[in-house]
């Protein structure tokens, strides 16, 4: 197995990175509702970019649908934070407005990873 990181593993890590704690400054009446989501939308994005990482074929094609839905809806959480001013104009056009685009093809077609442990994240 190829041990190159792609760069949709590492955006959406150091997204994750970012988001996690940028969240604590939310409201703490809205930490059950919308910040849940937000947080849960996130992760679900990379966790389904991992799945499609692991699998071929029309599986892969199928997760990869999946982490798409997962980035619309974040996006518009997103969209949300910023308007309530949760969140700053710059910080929501972090580097998650273009994860899936070119990368879709990419993943589609390449080889699996290495398993996350071999490429220094666990």
């Amino acid at each position: 197995m190829s041990t190159q990181q792609m760069p949709i593993f590492t955006r959406t890590f150091d997204f994750l990175t970012w988001l996690l704690p940028a969240t604590n400054h939310f409201p703490r009446v809205h930490r059950h509702s919308f910040t849940s989501r937000l947080l849960d939308a996130a992760f679900d994005l990379r966790e389904r970019l991992e799945e499609a990482n692991l699998r071929s074929g029309p599986a892969r094609l199928e997760r990869l649908s999946q982490a798409d839905e997962c980035l619309a809806r974040l996006r518009v959480y997103l969209r949300l934070a910023e308007r309530w001013a949760w969140l700053t104009k710059g910080h929501c056009q972090h580097e998650v407005s273009n994860i899936l685009g070119p990368v879709k093809c990419n993943l589609l077609h390449s080889a699996p990873l290495a398993p996350a442990r071999e490429r220094g994240w666990g």
